[in-house]
């Protein structure tokens, strides 16, 4: 830690001044309880950067539903012969559709789903 040497009458080449101040000060921060909370932060981005078993669902279906809550990842497949609807919108057979929440415990929402008339295979991370 370093402001320069001091060159005046009574600090010949001393940055003690300096440094004892910087000391001063952190000590101040300490002092007010300034990282009074630091210990339940910490533990909390613990928990979010510790990794956690997931647990894989597969269904096949044939009629309507919806994907499982809290999903971190879900794929449907439809394998049928004919279109099915996901979340509203017409998916052509042979389409595969992927979702994936992202990082640090993201979930996704609910889909709801109609296979009548073909098959969906919906895989899901839980």
């Amino acid at each position: 830690m370093s402001i320069g040497n001091l060159k005046d009458s009574g600090n010949q080449g001393n940055n003690f001044p300096f440094q004892l101040k910087v000391l001063q000060g952190l000590q101040a921060v300490l002092d007010n309880n300034c990282c009074v909370d630091i210990l339940a932060v910490l533990s909390d981005i613990d928990v979010k950067l510790t990794p956690l078993e997931r647990t894989p669902d597969v269904i096949s279906t044939t009629g309507s539903g919806t994907t499982p809550v809290g999903a971190y990842s879900v794929s449907i497949a439809n394998v049928g012969a004919s279109a099915g609807i996901v979340n509203g919108q017409s998916i052509p057979a042979g389409t595969v559709l992927n979702f994936d929440a992202g990082v640090l415990n993201n979930t996704l929402r609910t889909l709801a789903y109609d296979a009548t008339g073909t098959t969906f295979i919906i895989t899901s991370l839980i």
